[in-house]
C-alpha cells in the first residue's frame, strides 16, 4: 500500500526487481516459497496501483488485492518459514502455519460471502471485508505472520520479523489517521533484508548465515 498509483507502481516494480534477484540467487529449494515472496510483494503493489486508477470500488483490482493480502498471505508466510526452519524449529512452526490456515479459510470465506470494496481517502486506500469475529481473524494473522518469522529460529527471519512488526505498527498508525499509506516503504526494506538472507544462506550449506556474516573469520568448533 503506497500513497498514490505512482509510488504503488514504481514502488511494485522494484520489488518485484528485488524478487527476481532473490528467487536467482537461492541455491536451496527450501528456500524458494520465501525467496518469492517479494515478487509477490510486488505484484501485490502493482495491483493496487489499478485499484487507485478506477478510483476504489469493487472491480477486479480490488477483489485480487484482497486475495493477496488476506488469505494467500496468512498462509505464504508460515508455510515458507516452515520449509527454511532449522528442523528443531518446524514443530511449533507448523502450529502456525495450521493457525494460518484456518485463519486463511475464514478469510477466503469472507471474501467469497461478501463483497470487498476499497475507497480513496486522500493519500491512501482504505479496505472494507466483512468479517465474523474481526478480532479474532486479525489476532490468527499476525500469529501466523510475524509470529512464525519471529519463532523460526533463523537469525535472518528474526530480523525481518522485528522489521514486519515495527514497520506495521508505524504504518497501521499513519494509516488509522488517512495520512499516508507507507507500508509499500514496508514492503520494500523487507525485500532486501529477504535478498541478504537468501545471500547468506548459500555460502556455507550446513550453516544457518545471514548476509554473509558467517562466511568470513576463524571457525570455531
Amino acid at each position: 500500500m503506497c500513497w498514490s498509483a505512482k509510488a504503488d507502481l514504481v514502488a511494485g516494480a522494484g520489488v518485484l526487481a528485488v524478487g527476481v534477484a532473490c528467487v536467482a540467487r537461492t541455491r536451496r529449494p527450501a528456500d524458494l516459497p520465501l525467496a518469492a515472496l517479494p515478487l509477490l510483494l510486488g505484484v501485490h503493489q502493482i495491483v493496487e496501483s489499478l485499484v487507485w486508477a478506477a478510483g476504489g470500488g469493487t472491480g477486479a483490482a480490488t477483489v485480487t488485492w484482497a486475495v493477496i493480502a488476506l488469505p494467500l498471505l496468512a498462509v505464504w508466510v508460515p508455510a515458507g518459514v516452515w520449509c527454511a526452519a532449522p528442523p528443531q524449529a518446524r514443530p511449533r512452526i507448523a502450529v502456525l502455519l495450521a493457525i494460518g490456515a484456518a485463519t486463511a479459510a475464514a478469510l477466503a470465506y469472507a471474501l467469497v460471502a461478501h463483497p470487498v470494496t476499497s475507497e480513496i481517502r486522500g493519500h491512501t486506500v482504505g479496505y472494507v471485508v466483512d468479517l465474523s469475529h474481526p478480532q479474532l481473524v486479525i489476532a490468527g494473522y499476525l500469529v501466523a505472520t510475524v509470529g512464525s518469522l519471529l519463532l523460526s529460529g533463523d537469525r535472518g527471519l528474526l530480523v525481518l520479523g522485528i522489521l514486519v512488526t515495527v514497520g506495521a505498527l508505524v504504518c497501521w498508525t499513519l494509516w488509522e489517521l488517512e495520512f499516508v499509506s507507507t507500508w509499500c516503504a514496508v514492503a520494500a526494506v523487507s525485500s532486501v533484508v529477504l535478498f541478504f538472507w537468501v545471500r547468506g544462506r548459500d555460502g556455507q550449506p550446513g550453516k544457518r548465515s545471514y548476509a554473509g556474516v558467517a562466511g568470513g573469520g576463524s571457525a570455531r568448533s
